[in-house]
């Protein structure tokens, strides 16, 4: 696309003829196409301040339609008036929308159509973070319902989809600010200035809402680890108070298997064994009483040395 002042090339780093035309008649280097060959090339960027040649490399999301939160890069490599824009297999859904900003402003500089992309790759971001947040809504309100496995399965993986929208997040509002101190940069034009600045801007609050986000992400799985460690504790503490009072019958039977002499009433009395039955029920009911209150003080004095 020829612009007024300058001309943009968009190649396709899957396509050989698109490659073979970046090298040959555009006079790209070889690493530079390496790196856009590169589908986990990280975000930065490299000047050359004798051959005035910027290769800048920026993060965008996979497929814009599928809602996924996996990234790879956009190159874009900028000499005298023109700007070549490389995407991949999994990004070139980004090209329909940088014609049409491109159109809108036929007269824009080279700079400023490059920082209209990188905004424009920022704003994608957004619909997935929002449908990322409704999905994380729902997985709270079915932890609130029943702590499932499911659902902190679920919740799990938000935060794993999350992590790489953070790791892009940062890395590309980082490049943006690294921009600011090239050689080039007291070159660029206030419309130039201007559109870098919306650009950084829309990155450092991409970058604020998905950290946000995380944060809440991690809360909730902290939040929820508690209640399942606190049930668990309460399972455990039931267990443990049964397991005592088990062992009363257990002694009150053991002593009729002992060569010791009982009371008559328990030995000659027809009803004997109703005798012992009461003992038991008697004895695990003080045993019972007993339990729960030293429980409580244990419980109440815990309370206190963690305050």
């Amino acid at each position: 696309m020829t612009m007024t002042n300058f001309s943009w090339v968009a190649a396709k780093a899957q396509s050989q003829g698109d490659l073979a035309l970046l090298k040959e008649e555009l006079g790209m280097d070889t690493e530079i196409i390496s790196y856009a060959l590169d589908k986990n090339e990280l975000a930065h960027l490299e000047y050359d301040k004798f051959d005035k040649e910027l290769l800048l490399i920026y993060n965008a999301l996979r497929d814009g339609q599928s809602m996924t939160y996996q990234t790879s890069p956009v190159s874009f490599f900028v000499k005298k008036d023109q700007l070549v824009t490389i995407f991949g297999p999994e990004t070139d859904y980004l090209l329909p929308t940088f014609e049409e900003a491109l159109r809108r402003r036929p007269e824009a500089s080279l700079f400023e159509g490059l920082f209209t992309m990188l905004f424009l790759i920022s704003k994608t971001y957004f619909p997935v973070l929002e449908s990322l947040n409704r999905e994380r809504h729902l997985v709270n309100q079915k932890l609130r319902r029943q702590t499932s496995k499911q659902s902190l399965l679920e919740l799990s993986d938000l935060e794993i989809g999350l992590v790489y929208l953070v790791s892009a997040s940062k890395q590309n509002a980082l490049l943006l600010e690294q921009l600011q101190g090239q050689a080039f940069y007291k070159q660029l034009t206030e419309g130039d200035l201007e559109q870098l600045e919306d650009a950084h801007i829309e990155a450092r609050q991409l970058m604020e809402m998905t950290s946000l986000s995380a944060q809440i992400i991690e809360q909730l799985e902290g939040t929820y680890n508690n209640v399942l460690n606190n049930d668990l504790n309460d399972t455990m503490k039931v267990l443990t108070k049964l397991s005592i009072l088990l062992t009363i019958p257990s002694i009150v039977t053991g002593f009729f298997g002992m060569n010791v002499t009982l009371p008559k009433l328990f030995t000659q009395d027809n009803m004997s064994w109703l005798w012992v039955i009461v003992l038991t029920l008697v004895l695990w009911m003080i045993w019972g009483i007993v339990l729960g209150f030293y429980m409580k003080q244990w419980q109440f004095s815990f309370r206190r040395k963690n305050k």
